[in-house]
């Protein structure tokens, strides 16, 4: 016997009513705890759409608005402010002035990137750098 029937007369075993009132509004808030728990090492966005109620599309969605700066994401009570500069080697007194361009070298190595920046980089080409890391090491 066919349990599926097209025929209206019969009456369905299950209903499903949506008394919704709409899409869901996140607060900005919450969309940033969302995607700062997504940042975390090792998190999984579906795991973590799933624990929130929302879809992973929307996760990565809000990820995107992050990196371009429309969503701000809290400051993380464990996030390093500086990190300290490592020489592997240092240059001995008569190697360069201390003015010229050849003497400075800045090296950069984040998530696994290596980057060398040589002469004396100012703030904004720094800047630029860790922008472009975090970037492609991202998402």
């Amino acid at each position: 016997m066919d349990d599926h029937s097209d025929d209206i007369r019969r009456p369905s075993p299950r209903i499903e009513v949506y008394a919704g009132a709409g899409r869901k509004q996140w607060p900005d808030d919450l969309k940033a705890q969302i995607v700062a728990d997504s940042l975390e090492p090792g998190a999984v966005v579906t795991d973590i759409a799933r624990r929130h109620g929302c879809r992973p599309q929307q996760v990565h969605d809000w990820r995107r608005r992050a990196r371009s700066g429309q969503l701000v994401l809290p400051a993380s009570t464990d996030t390093v402010s500086f990190v300290p500069l490592v020489s592997e080697t240092s240059l001995p007194a008569t190697a360069a002035p201390a003015g010229s361009p050849e003497a400075a070298a800045v090296t950069v190595e984040f998530l696994g990137a290596r980057v060398e920046v040589r002469g004396t980089p100012g703030l904004a080409v720094l800047s630029d750098v860790f922008v472009a890391l975090r970037r492609t090491r991202s998402c």
